[in-house]
């Protein structure tokens, strides 16, 4: 997901900048909005199954401390390294999600000459 996200935040930059002189802002925006509703399923996705690995490392590190046992440990170690993965991957999907929101104003700009620029 996370090279998809880099390829289309390329994509669109590009044609941003007039590389891709096929297109229209009115059909890059179009394009751009329904890769967000993608993107922004996806990061609801992750998000979710995120707080269940972390609801579970919860419960196992509990369980690990009431009952101390090897099986346990191991359990609440692995979902541990597990978490960290899903937090890197959340937050890398999250920042690029919020990049794909300046360049939808940046689009929108284009379009309609209104539009808020927050990338300073």
């Amino acid at each position: 997901m996370w090279q998809y996200l880099k390829r289309h935040e390329a994509f669109i930059r590009e044609a941003l900048e007039g590389k891709r002189g096929e297109l229209s802002f009115e059909e890059l925006r179009a394009f751009h909005r329904e890769q967000l509703a993608f993107m922004q399923h996806e990061r609801l996705i992750h998000l979710l199954v995120t707080l269940f690995v972390a609801l579970y490392f919860l419960l196992a590190a509990g369980y690990s401390l009431l009952s101390p046992s090897w099986p346990g440990f191991a359990l609440a170690a692995l979902l541990l390294v597990l978490l960290a993965a899903y937090l890197v991957h959340y937050f890398r999907l999250e920042n690029g999600v919020q990049r794909c929101y300046h360049l939808a104003n940046r689009i929108a700009e284009r379009c309609e000459g209104v539009s808020a620029r927050y990338d300073a």
